[in-house]
């Protein structure tokens, strides 16, 4: 039986900490020549097909006005290893600096896009903007996946969390209770 817990108050502007959908990622973004990466810590999965992701970029970020004139971007998932460049890049302006040499990180291609993937990144998705009517308003982003490449091994590997206040949480252990029933209602 699950036990029950002593609760205190938490500031609103401390829920994150609670909420945060998934781990932390690196997207890569590119126009007209112009590359950059930018840290993002809120996104969704929306649909499984086609494979849609929703995120939040600030318009404030120098990645918003290349990935809203290209329409597409790379999501790009780093494990525990690239802890420090995802700080880094999340803390520099891409304004002022290539972070792609700044943090010895490696562009590469990948089918779909013209914008960059990070080699040294676990998993990477290329993204075609799907749905850009919620970007004026909330800034929010609806992308389509058009391509996908992972790392064989690890399965499931160490990715980051970001609670807030310069806080992350490594994904702990794997729990399963996989079912048949459960299998089914997945698709391919």
């Amino acid at each position: 039986m699950a036990r029950g817990y002593s609760k205190q108050e938490v500031p609103l502007h401390k829920i994150r900490r609670y909420l945060e959908p998934g781990p932390i990622v690196l997207v890569s973004s590119c126009w007209k020549g112009e590359q950059n990466i930018m840290t993002m810590g809120w996104h969704m999965v929306m649909e499984f097909s086609p494979s849609l992701i929703g995120c939040v970029i600030a318009s404030s970020n120098h990645s918003f006005e290349l990935i809203r004139k290209s329409r597409e971007c790379v999501i790009n998932l780093p494990t525990i290893s690239l802890t420090d460049a995802v700080v880094g890049i999340g803390t520099h302006a891409g304004s002022k600096m290539d972070k792609f040499a700044h943090y010895g990180l490696t562009p590469e291609a990948i089918d779909g896009v013209q914008a960059p993937a990070i080699r040294e990144c676990h998993a990477q998705f290329a993204c075609r903007l799907h749905d850009d009517s919620l970007v004026d308003k909330y800034n929010f982003f609806i992308w389509e996946v058009v391509a996908a490449r992972a790392a064989k091994t690890p399965k499931h590997p160490e990715t980051l969390h970001y609670t807030g206040e310069g806080v992350f949480m490594v994904a702990g252990k794997v729990i399963s209770r996989r079912s048949k029933g459960m299998l089914a209602k997945e698709p391919d």
